[in-house]
């Protein structure tokens, strides 16, 4: 039956887990970044419940390994075991900061083909494990240029995010930070609205690394304080162009003024930012900016 199988899985996953904390006692190698996932997998064993946990087990695991020079390379796998983990293969990403983000990807599907091939069915993680610890570092110095992979189909082989962040700032005035943020969206094929004034606003939507690109050039600005407030992230089934057109609430980044008022005509009527966002769908966000709720 189903709660039989459930109840094998979590008794499988629960059996890898105390292995890797007892070959990996240190947080700096292995640590559990999901507590509550792993609590209700617990609960579900210990009771024999055939309630599927809400959330996936997620947790770290740093390889350090040597490169030809002798130098040591820490590589860190973020993992997310799957309720029905091992039929199903764990969702792992091996990251580096040495390697460029097409090394990541082709690094990262090679260990996926990896683990389709020898391990359906089977717990793997300490076989990931030691693949990335035997492999891994030959991908920072693997020269892409020869490898046509573009990044149409960098983006299909990873699931694609959707990501919505709101910024917010002590103020925005000065004229060239507008029209940087009105020109980074459009070359990010982000949308959104910008609202000038103090305090100000802004939101971006589009894809994931789009978003935080522009988040990494806003804040090299110089500002009193600028923060992000919120943020969502939705992931995508097949990451295409209709798919992201879906999720936006903007069609495009433009600058919304709402009757500004006070002396430097910089104080923005902020009722009229709530019915903007309302419009959008967006109402809730007024509270995680301003503290209370909007009307």
């Amino acid at each position: 039956t189903t709660k039989m199988a459930n109840q094998e899985a979590a008794e499988i996953q629960i059996s890898e887990l105390d292995l890797l904390s007892s070959m990996f006692p240190y947080e700096e190698e292995f640590a559990v970044t999901d507590q509550l996932a792993l609590a209700e997998l617990k609960h579900c064993v210990e009771n024999e419940s055939a309630e599927v946990p809400s959330s996936k087990v997620q947790f770290i695991l740093n390889v350090k390994t040597e490169v030809p020079n002798a130098s040591t390379v820490e590589f860190s796998m973020s993992c997310a075991l799957p309720f029905k983990y091992p039929s199903v293969l764990p969702e792992i990403t091996v990251r580096s900061s040495l390697l460029s983000r097409s090394q990541q990807i082709l690094l990262n599907s090679d260990l996926k083909t990896y683990l389709m091939q020898n391990f359906n069915g089977e717990p793997c993680i300490l076989s990931a494990r030691e693949w990335v610890k035997d492999h891994a570092a030959a991908y920072i110095d693997k020269d892409l240029s020869s490898f046509s992979m573009t990044a149409a189909d960098a983006t299909k082989s990873e699931v694609t995010m959707f990501t919505r962040l709101w910024i917010y700032s002590h103020h925005i005035y000065n004229k060239q930070k507008r029209k940087n943020i009105i020109e980074w969206a459009k070359e990010l094929s982000l949308s959104g609205f910008c609202m000038p004034g103090k305090p100000g606003v802004v939101c971006v939507e589009g894809l994931q690394s789009s978003c935080e690109e522009f988040w990494s050039r806003i804040r090299r600005l110089t500002w009193k304080r600028i923060l992000i407030r919120h943020r969502e992230d939705v992931s995508l089934e097949g990451g295409g162009h209709a798919e992201i057109q879906k999720q936006r609430k903007f069609s495009t980044l433009e600058e919304k003024c709402f009757d500004a008022h006070g002396a430097r005509g910089n104080h923005m009527d902020l009722g009229q930012l709530y019915n903007f966002l309302e419009e959008k769908g967006c109402a809730d966000i007024f509270q995680m900016y301003f503290g209370v709720v909007g009307h």
